[in-house]
């Protein structure tokens, strides 16, 4: 596929470090340093130019783009990009990116001459609120409509014996799951029925979203469900993950620093509660009990500010925390200062991305420890040489198979079970392997 990546900032580096093995792909920024550190490192073409610029979008070849993504950190400059890209890429899909809600909702309407939009605020918030679904989760994702959970945990010395400690043939593993994979230390592996579970490993788990609420109180016993949570910072970011909670019945408190934006908030979300304070005043930390909050979520613009102010509330006994990094070196700071989760909106906007550059059978895909491994929900073939086969003697190397939808129902398939064509299926692989094993189904 020729994919057009217009923007080289870190949305479209990450777009393209997980699509140029596999894709012919030219990129264009209006940065000759943005482009030269993707030149240097990928083997794809670049272009100095401006994406809203009609003739430059000509001279970099735009015209014979199978998929062309607009992903600039200016929403109006995507926008522009993502029309012209419609007129000289006739055949073209177009993506942009956009960091404002009403730009989605416009879309919806059928208002903007693009093929998709995807909203860094809502997928943020969306990433958010599933983590706070599963308390004990490192990363998850659903599928399948909400029918299917993917679920990533750190197991630690607190996980029930029941489950850490004894072959996986002889655990309590949940009914309607299945361990897709083993994380320890660098390795990873696809776990068979005599493999082990132990305090330091991290495992994906691809199940129900009951099994996924069961793993979490076997690894964590002490998590409780999310009720109260409390968000610092009530700008965009922050008042789409407001938003989104709030719509799951979870109490929410915005503490906004700006009296303005405050007033704002209070007035667009009248069911939560909106302070207008820094939150970093340990008298008003007291004073309004935010230590009894479950939960804390930090979506001020400033890392730096988002780091402190979780030290501070951990201080005032909020169990679990989670941190918006808006840069990518953050995410590690974050969780080796102790903030229980950290959410890159660039990152997670990214991979919403990367979807469309996948088979057409693959209709979403959710990627893993820094890209390296993805799930995917892809539909098997009629000639998939898979199909009619049972699950136990499916001969596919270096993926899992952790559940299928079938006629609209998803199945967490035993052994004997068979594939059949037209069957979806959610499968865990490293992400070399990904198009390979698209390809076999």
């Amino acid at each position: 596929m020729k994919i057009f990546v217009i923007g080289a900032g870190q949305v479209g580096f990450t777009i393209v470090d997980a699509l140029h093995a596999h894709h012919e792909i030219t990129v264009l920024d209006t940065e000759p340093s943005r482009l030269r550190a993707i030149s240097e490192r990928y083997d794809v073409a670049t272009f100095e130019g401006d994406g809203t610029s009609q003739r430059d979008l000509a001279a970099a070849g735009i015209k014979t783009a199978d998929l062309v993504i607009a992903c600039t950190s200016r929403d109006e400059a995507n926008l522009v990009a993502g029309m012209f890209s419609r007129r000289e890429a006739k055949h073209a899909t177009t993506v942009i990116r956009t960091s404002n809600v009403e730009y989605v909702e416009l879309w919806h309407a059928g208002q903007l001459d693009v093929d998709f939009v995807v909203s860094s605020e809502l997928e943020t918030a969306h990433a958010i609120s599933r983590i706070i679904g599963v308390p004990a989760a490192r990363q998850t994702d659903v599928f399948a409509e909400g029918q299917v959970q993917i679920v990533e945990f750190d197991v630690t010395e607190g996980a029930s014996p029941a489950i850490a400690g004894l072959p996986l043939r002889r655990a309590e593993v949940p009914d309607d799951s299945k361990v897709a994979a083993i994380i320890r230390g660098d390795d990873l592996s696809f776990p068979g029925g005599d493999d082990e579970i132990h305090p330091g490993d991290r495992i994906v788990v691809i199940g129900s979203p009951q099994a996924a609420q069961a793993w979490s109180t076997l690894l964590a016993p002490k998590g409780a469900s999310v009720r109260d949570v409390v968000i610092f910072g009530g700008g965009r970011v922050g008042t789409a993950i407001a938003r989104v909670l709030l719509d799951q019945g979870i109490g929410v408190r915005v503490i906004e620093a700006s009296r303005e934006q405050a007033r704002r908030v209070a007035e667009s979300l009248p069911k939560a509660s909106v302070y207008n304070a820094t939150g970093i005043d340990p008298d008003f930390l007291e004073r309004e009990r935010i230590g009894q909050a479950q939960a804390a979520i930090f979506a001020m613009k400033d890392d730096a500010k988002n780091l402190y102010a979780a030290s501070l509330v951990e201080v005032h006994g909020v169990p679990f925390t989670v941190g918006i990094a808006h840069e990518p070196i953050s995410v590690e700071a974050f969780e080796h200062a102790g903030i229980d989760v950290s959410v890159n909106p660039r990152a997670v906007t990214a991979e919403e991305i990367i979807r469309f550059a996948h088979d057409p059978r693959t209709r979403q895909v959710s990627m893993l420890e820094g890209n390296q491994y993805e799930v995917l929900d892809v539909t098997t073939r009629p000639t998939s040489s898979y199909a009619g086969q049972r699950f136990r003697d499916m001969p596919i190397r270096g993926a899992l198979i952790g559940a299928l939808v079938r006629n609209g129902t998803a199945i967490f398939p035993h052994g004997d079970d068979v594939l059949e064509a037209g069957d979806r299926v959610i499968l865990f692989t490293r992400s070399a392997d990904a198009q390979r094993v698209v390809e076999a189904l």
